[in-house]
């Protein structure tokens, strides 16, 4: 990533940081306050929503965000389980029943879980885009 951002310096007079305290965060004001509504709209018409957060994520700690899924009041099809990538526990998936929601975590990643977690990411989102279930053994 840093790799990345090295290549691109000086291409653009826009100055890159990862989410620090700067000013464009407290004044960001473009956003509606919760997501939700557009969550339930995703899963009324029938699409497969995943909602991932880093379990160590400072900005959006997993605990809100299982708040704010909580608040949807959906009935829990496959209770909290730990999910798998090379034979390590990765995270922790739940699955609910209306429309096609599933939550989950990844172990050890931040905010910006692909940075944090590259290999976790890449096999979360090959799993979505596959529409299979993620891994809950390490076999």
């Amino acid at each position: 990533f840093c790799s990345f951002l090295g290549l691109v310096r000086g291409v653009s007079s826009v100055v890159f940081c990862v989410c620090d305290d700067s000013n464009i965060i407290r004044k960001w004001n473009d956003a509606p306050d919760t997501v939700l509504p557009i969550i339930r709209k995703l899963l009324n018409t029938g699409l497969r929503v995943w909602v991932f957060s880093g379990d160590t994520d400072g900005r959006v700690p997993v605990t809100s965000t299982r708040y704010s899924i909580n608040e949807m009041g959906l009935k829990v099809k496959e209770e909290w389980r730990a999910w798998y990538h090379k034979q390590q526990v990765a995270g922790w998936v739940e699955t609910y029943v209306e429309g096609g929601l599933t939550f989950l975590t990844v172990r050890g990643a931040g905010h910006q879980v692909p940075m944090f977690a590259p290999d976790q990411s890449l096999s979360l989102f090959s799993h979505f885009l596959s529409s299979t279930p993620l891994p809950s053994s390490h076999h």
